[in-house]
């Protein structure tokens, strides 16, 4: 079992960074790959990137593809977003999830998800 917890999020200006955390519990979080996933209101649940249990392969959606960063540190049981150069299209509940068979930018995929961290940039 793992459980997951987001931090980070908050109200930034159009052009501004953010860093998301995503805490994991669990001694074997290391074995898992993680994603981040957002849902904006009205909107499906979008792929935002994601990265391998060892961080030596990650995937990003084109919406984000050179503004945003996944990281990993498992000696902290924490994968990281960085996120620059917001736009406010890029708001939305951010949501992190782990599946120890890999990563997919399918919501489907994962087994484990945490509460979400809002984050809302301003135009």
């Amino acid at each position: 079992q793992v459980q997951l917890v987001e931090s980070g999020g908050g109200l930034v200006q159009a052009g501004g960074s953010l860093r998301l955390s995503c805490a994991a519990s669990g001694r074997t979080f290391s074995s898992y790959a993680t994603g981040w996933f957002r849902q904006a209101p009205g909107k499906e649940r979008e792929f935002v990137a994601a990265i391998s249990w060892s961080g030596g392969s990650t995937y990003y959606a084109d919406s984000v593809k050179g503004r945003f960063t996944i990281s990993r540190d498992n000696a902290k049981n924490t994968v990281y977003l960085q996120m620059n150069s917001l736009k406010p299209e890029d708001t939305a509940v951010y949501y992190c999830a782990a599946n120890p068979q890999g990563y997919s930018d399918s919501y489907l995929w994962y087994d484990y998800w945490g509460q979400g961290t809002q984050v809302t940039v301003s135009s």
